[in-house]
């Protein structure tokens, strides 16, 4: 990326992530009441910081499509609590057992087991309840049909058939030889599925023709898989200083992924390979995806 497109890149990624904070700032309850616990413990994971690169992918698509953000943003946020408990249980003893998270002790090291079970129980909940209030009583009642239809491809891609179902088979697959076809399959499910419906959902509900939606859908599929790569690339070859959490951790758990398949060097040309190809799924929008493209690189140059 050039140092110009880097500086534009720059400010308008903090200017939609400015955006995402402030909402997610005021949408969690804050209520003196005796299970206030619960409301402290969803926000000190979803404020915990992050990249937000999920609901920025949502934005971005939604304003390359000439779509309002206002629109776009409840279904933005939902995807961004989605992630967030998946993170807090995934973090948890009897899945990854990961004390710290983006450099701080992780949910259930500060709230204990049980109440960072039922915080991620309850952002996922909250997502839904978010989106359905939304597109029921708040948002404009146009695109109605197109708001339900995005509701349910979110749904679908954080269940069994996607987030979900991807977490099961990194469980399953622990100290096991895995095909190339099983280990692009697993994380497609279980990083690439909720990367996809940031990118997706804003077209569905803006009502994107089938050609354009298909080069959507493949530069999802492209940075999804792109994403996870990089994620096993850094936990490699980065440390904790860097990470915010604990490097190396997949090989001692003998987990599957890229580099432990095809090696270090193998694996960054597969990333290259899938940057390039989300690029070139996106010359359709021709400048207007200019900040998705760079988003691309983004992902591949991200050092955490």
């Amino acid at each position: 990326m050039r140092s110009s497109d880097k500086v534009a890149f720059d400010n308008k990624y903090n200017e939609f992530v400015k955006i995402i904070n402030e909402e997610l700032k005021e949408i969690i309850p804050k209520k003196e009441t005796s299970e206030k616990i619960i409301y402290e413990a969803m926000e000190y994971s979803i404020l915990a910081g992050g990249k937000r690169i999920r609901p920025v992918l949502s934005l971005a698509v939604c304003e390359m499509l000439n779509g309002d953000i206002k629109d776009v943003l409840p279904f933005a946020c939902a995807i961004e609590m989605i992630h967030t408990y998946s993170l807090i249980h995934d973090d948890l003893p009897a899945m990854d057992n990961d004390d710290l998270r983006r450099g701080k002790p992780t949910n259930h090291k500060v709230y204990g087991e049980a109440i960072a079970i039922l915080a991620g129980d309850a952002l996922l909940t909250y997502a839904f309840e978010f989106m359905t209030y939304n597109t029921l009583y708040v948002l404009c009642k146009e695109n109605f049909e197109s708001k339900i239809k995005a509701i349910h491809f979110i749904a679908k891609s954080s269940g069994f058939s996607g987030l979900i179902g991807g977490q099961v088979m990194d469980l399953e697959f622990e100290n096991k030889t895995v095909s190339s076809e099983m280990l692009e399959y697993m994380n497609k499910c279980k990083t690439g599925a909720l990367i996809k419906a940031a990118v997706l959902a804003p077209a569905i509900i803006l009502g994107l023709d089938k050609n354009k939606m298909d080069c959507l859908d493949a530069y999802a599929n492209s940075i999804g898989l792109a994403f996870q790569i990089k994620d096993d690339i850094l936990d490699a070859e980065s440390s904790f200083e860097v990470l915010g959490k604990k490097a190396g951790k997949d090989v001692n758990k003998g987990k599957a992924t890229f580099v432990t398949l095809y090696g270090l060097n193998e694996a960054k040309a597969k990333l290259d390979t899938l940057i390039n190809e989300s690029i070139s799924s996106l010359e359709i929008f021709a400048e207007k995806a200019d900040f998705l493209k760079n988003l691309a690189f983004f992902i591949k140059e991200r050092i955490k």
